[in-house]
């Protein structure tokens, strides 16, 4: 016959299995956000070779993510919408249009805070500048 104490070692340690498992999985998804953040290059943009138009763009870095519509005339950064912003604690992240239209370039300064939403919205503007 089996005891209660048998029962709760058994009961403990599958929990504390379970737990290892999706505590490892969740490490590892963590380290896979950090590392595309962390890869994410932002390329100067050359407007001269952009043809009016309005562009999508998109970025999905997991925890982060942006969809943006960038309308060009007359070589020139018109409009950037933020069509979507999946983020965590990123909302003031989206004035980063406002000072890419202001500077005609995606070399602009991250918003302090909000780094690595900043740094997806700009990733998903030169996604759709590059097309």
């Amino acid at each position: 016959m089996i005891n209660a104490k048998s029962i709760i070692i058994t009961v403990v340690s599958l929990g504390i299995v379970i737990g290892m498992f999706f505590g490892v999985r969740y490490f590892i998804y963590l380290q896979n956000y950090k590392n595309i953040i962390k890869n994410i290059n932002i390329k100067k943009i050359d407007l001269s070779k952009v043809s009016n138009g309005t562009y999508l763009g998109s970025f999905d870095a997991l925890e982060v993510g942006a969809d943006v519509k960038v309308t060009v005339n007359n070589h020139k950064i018109t409009d950037i919408k933020i069509i979507h912003h999946k983020n965590v604690r990123g909302k003031k992240a989206e004035v980063i249009p406002e000072r890419v239209i202001e500077a005609q370039s995606l070399q602009v300064d991250t918003v302090s805070g909000a780094t690595n939403s900043s740094k997806v919205i700009l990733k998903a503007i030169d996604r759709a500048l590059e097309n």
